[in-house]
């Protein structure tokens, strides 16, 4: 019983984790509430688990609002223009939607909005993660994040499915499991992501020394 308690126990590192996630999931959905502040918390909290997954977090409230202060101008930009996007894409969805046409014209035009709404995604699952970790400008976010997703194909599939898990398991399964929401899902992304972007940093300080 002793060990069990331990805090080195595997068992109780994992509760650990997952308390942790149950928190900044808390924390990420309370700074969302004005809504254009959703990039500032979403970076924060990748932040703090990309930390979570190489057991480094310390103190997660201070680092969550650490790096909420430090990224909130650059991630509100890039979230506002995401949003925009997002509208855009809406609009345009339910119109081809509700305007279908059997005929060629019709059809190359819904491939093109397909693949443009999987640029979006994979853009919303990449820019915040490599913001929380890397400098960079506004328009080499999302090209690199774009760069990222479509190398590491796998990886993006893979935290596609962790979202789309997470949505079922809320709205059909156990809706109270929205308490572990973003924070879960970004805490199992980290520790997907968390390879690739040391791979990243080593090749950026590669670059760098060249």
């Amino acid at each position: 019983m002793r060990n069990l308690l331990d805090p080195d126990n595997p068992v109780m590192q994992f509760i650990t984790k997952i308390v942790y996630c149950a928190y900044l999931n808390i924390l990420w959905f309370i700074c969302c509430i004005p809504v254009v502040t959703i990039g500032a918390s979403t970076t924060a909290l990748f932040y703090v688990t990309l930390k979570m997954a190489k057991n480094e977090e310390g103190n997660i409230t201070k680092a969550f609002f650490h790096s909420f202060r430090e990224n909130f101008k650059q991630s509100t930009k890039i979230w506002l223009v995401l949003f925009g996007v997002g509208i855009v894409l809406a609009i345009d969805g339910y119109a081809l939607y509700h305007l279908r046409f059997e005929n060629a014209f019709w059809t190359i035009l819904t491939a093109v909005f397909i693949v443009v709404v999987i640029a979006y995604v994979v853009i919303l699952m990449y820019i915040f993660p490599l913001m929380a970790r890397f400098d960079n400008t506004i328009l080499a976010m999302f090209k690199n994040s774009i760069i990222v997703g479509v190398r590491f194909l796998l990886c993006t599939v893979l935290m596609a499915v962790i979202y789309f898990l997470m949505a079922v398991v809320i709205i059909r399964i156990f809706t109270p499991a929205i308490i572990f929401g973003e924070g879960l899902c970004a805490f199992l992304c980290s520790l997907l992501l968390s390879n690739i972007l040391k791979l990243l940093e080593e090749k950026s300080s590669s670059t760098e020394s060249a």
